[in-house]
């Protein structure tokens, strides 16, 4: 507390990887924030370079993961990567489908994609989360092998997970503006809600249905 009884906050500086560590980290992996009995694990597609780097998810500046999941509601304050380890307390995980770092995503094999989703299954089965969320709708069609799966709830889950599809919060990603993002983010935090409510009345579960707000932006 400071002198006039007001909280001071901290804002941790994480030093930067040089561009010789960010291009040796070319197939590092990052490990895994996973516990059992999660309500939501978040599932990349694989690592950027730069989050390998630094050995944390979601760490590229410019990548929305961690303000998408602030402005959506799942955090009540914008966590930085390096404190990825304490959305367990709040219930969240995170993984990749692919654990080998590269540049882009698109340097991945459909191979090493399918390949991904079985070692997911292997997760989910072991740690048994209530929801899986999968950030990029093109690796999951491919990883799934479903073609003409939509954002939002899927129609199969994985083991006992139900399976939510969000879009790729990287910076890359031009389709969605952080606003339109951090609303198809509050809809899965929503869905998760609605979903623990009627366990807790023993109600019908949710049905599959893609995301109406990425509808809205004429975006699946």
């Amino acid at each position: 507390m400071t002198d006039e009884g007001m909280i001071k906050t901290v804002t941790i500086r994480r030093p930067k990887p040089t561009a010789g560590e960010i291009a040796a980290a070319a197939g590092k992996t990052v490990p895994d924030v996973i516990g059992p009995g999660l309500k939501v694990l978040f599932c990349g597609i694989n690592p950027g370079l730069y989050t390998a780097a630094v050995g944390h998810h979601f760490a590229r500046p410019g990548n929305r993961f961690w303000r998408a999941l602030f402005d959506s509601g799942f955090t009540d304050r914008l966590f930085a990567p390096e404190e990825e380890s304490q959305l367990l307390s709040l219930g969240y995980g995170i993984t990749n489908l692919v654990a080998r770092a590269t540049a882009r995503a698109s340097e991945l094999s459909a191979e090493e994609l399918t390949a991904g989703a079985r070692r997911l299954e292997e997760l989910v089965c072991q740690f048994t989360p209530a929801w899986v969320a999968v950030v990029g709708i093109g690796a999951y069609r491919v990883a799934f092998r479903r073609p003409d799966a939509q954002l939002g709830l899927q129609t199969k889950g994985i083991a006992d997970a139900r399976v939510w599809v969000l879009p790729n919060p990287s910076g890359l990603n031009a389709h969605f503006t952080p606003k339109q993002l951090a609303e198809v983010f509050r809809e899965f935090w929503l869905a998760v809600a609605d979903e623990e409510r009627r366990q807790t009345r023993n109600e019908h579960p949710l049905p599959a249905s893609s995301s109406p707000a990425a509808s809205r932006y004429g975006i699946s």
